[in-house]
């Protein structure tokens, strides 16, 4: 039975504003979104569970048409309000972001010209450069991070990137591999072989990886401005071997299904981004009813970590810890 949810994960909005080469989500025609009504008649649920932070993910979550009432209804019950965004949006809703919003977490794919080939946005680097300004103008000491998918596109500019995050002056930057083989991120069937090998790295390329993500560790800044370990940016050269068949694959430390769950625009509930849903809201259930029904509590009570095949595959992790 799960009495306590310390983090809750929202996509408020299903479609965003970028062409990533890594993520189908822009692909989404139909645009749907969390309503205030949805959120409303879950607030004494997310009380009872105890929620402590909700993160805001997508989608782009500032393409939401009432995010500011969404967000206010949580700030008002003292919750940690974090934004992942594509950072696109950044400079006009600056005023609000620094009033609704405890942090941001942008998305940064390298260095300027990798990352507006990513993106398939012109300009997308110079924008995000000028939302955060716009930002900090505001509040100086706003906390932006950064957070880059390492893939094809991308692999050899790491250290580049680390260096563009610093130019844009954020409190940090975090990296984990493309995810390839999930049916998250509007991928319900997957992926066809050569979208894969647009994304993946071929076993050419698996020594310049590892050399860049030596080159990392080098600078003695993992665990501070770069968030990761040494052995969490390893892993990111073991999960493309893994994907090449080199090694096997192993799962993360993460106990997201216990600690977190994730609610998409359309309302469905899901124990993390890559496992099969357990609920809808549009069942009319509140949200801890949901989370312990028999069929959320079978999956946790069956769920091994370490050998679940969508777990070995798993590019994130939560390791939530108790304060």
């Amino acid at each position: 039975m799960l009495d306590s949810l310390p983090v809750l994960i929202l996509n408020p909005h299903s479609r965003c504003n970028c062409r990533c080469k890594m993520c189908d989500i822009w692909k989404t025609t139909e645009a749907r979104e969390l309503s205030l009504e949805d959120l409303e008649r879950q607030l004494q649920s997310i009380e009872r569970l105890q929620v402590r932070w909700v993160v805001l993910s997508g989608g782009e979550p500032l393409m939401h048409s009432n995010l500011w009432s969404l967000i206010e209804l949580l700030r008002e019950r003292h919750i940690r309000i974090t934004l992942l965004s594509s950072g696109l949006l950044l400079g006009r809703n600056a005023a609000s972001i620094v009033k609704y919003v405890d942090d941001v977490i942008i998305s940064l794919d390298g260095p300027c010209e990798v990352h507006n080939s990513i993106r398939g946005v012109p300009r997308a680097f110079a924008t995000l450069a000028e939302g955060i300004a716009s930002i900090r103008h505001r509040k100086a000491g706003f906390r932006i991070s950064a957070r880059c998918t390492v893939q094809r596109a991308n692999f050899r500019h790491l250290c580049e990137t680390v260096d563009a995050a610093r130019q844009l002056g954020l409190n940090s930057i975090s990296f984990l591999a493309a995810d390839m083989e999930s049916a998250a991120f509007a991928r319900p069937n997957g992926w066809p072989p050569e979208r894969t090998a647009a994304v993946a790295l071929a076993s050419a390329d698996i020594a310049d990886l590892e050399t860049e993500v030596e080159s990392l560790i080098f600078r003695a800044e993992c665990g501070n401005f770069i968030c990761e370990s040494p052995a969490k940016l390893r892993r990111i050269v073991h999960h493309f071997r893994a994907a090449l068949g080199d090694l096997a694959p192993v799962a993360p430390i993460c106990n997201a299904p216990w600690k977190s769950t994730v609610i998409e625009a359309d309302g469905t509930v899901r124990p993390c981004f890559f496992q099969r849903p357990i609920g809808h809201l549009n069942s009319g259930k509140p949200l801890r009813q949901i989370l312990n029904d028999p069929e959320a509590v079978a999956f946790r009570d069956s769920l091994d970590v370490a050998t679940n095949a969508i777990c070995q595959k798993c590019v994130c992790s939560l390791n939530w810890r108790e304060s």
